[in-house]
């Protein structure tokens, strides 16, 4: 579990210079790992194998734990997946630098640290 909250950690810290370096869709799909790996961390908590599933997928990920969260924060969860998807295939790539500017990537991220922080909490 220490492994997934560490690196999670350690790609927060890298999202807030990538940010500031304007490389928005990248800050995008860290934020998406970040989520990934905290979700992980408590899927090694809630499950007896400490090697949690070789999927991306946020809202898959949250309901094979126990982690509770509000339908807004599912449907987030949706969201980012979208957004991981667009950052690794070239076909996508145009398209999202064209949406996801400074203001939007703030709202994002935004969101991102609420759930970060929600899901770090229940790991204590």
């Amino acid at each position: 579990m220490a492994y997934w909250v560490e690196t999670a950690e350690k790609d927060w810290a890298a999202i807030q210079r990538i940010y500031t370096a304007r490389a928005y869709l990248h800050a995008l799909f860290f934020a998406h790992l970040v989520l990934e790996k905290l979700l992980k961390a408590h899927w090694v908590k809630d499950n007896e194998s400490n090697t949690p599933p070789k999927i991306h997928n946020l809202v898959v990920l949250c309901r094979k734990t126990k982690v509770s969260l509000e339908e807004k924060d599912i449907i987030f969860l949706d969201r980012m997946n979208d957004l991981q998807l667009e950052g690794r295939y070239p076909e996508y790539l145009e398209k999202v630098y064209k949406i996801y500017k400074r203001k939007e990537t703030a709202l994002i991220l935004e969101q991102v640290d609420t759930i970060r922080k929600c899901l770090l909490k229940n790991l204590q």
